[in-house]
């Protein structure tokens, strides 16, 4: 594998964990904040799909920022 393709697919896996931790500190601490009824919330309680749906558009935005950083061309110029 060349260095580019290496590089590519750790920009894809550290930018979806980024996007799933980021998720999961949304679901678990900024909901109680913004609604405190909502405290000890869990991924489960609020529904996987929903979880899902909002974490990966966030990992693509860490995968916007990643690819500048790292010069992987995954998007045009």
């Amino acid at each position: 594998m060349s260095s580019l393709t290496i590089r590519r697919l750790i920009v894809w896996v550290v930018s979806m964990v980024l996007g799933f931790v980021v998720g999961w500190l949304i679901v678990t601490v900024g909901f109680p904040i913004i609604k405190p009824e909502s405290a000890g919330i869990t991924v489960e309680d609020f529904g996987t799909m929903y979880f899902l749906v909002m974490s990966v558009p966030i990992g693509l935005i860490f995968v916007t920022w990643l690819d500048m950083f790292f010069d992987t061309k995954i998007l045009p110029e």
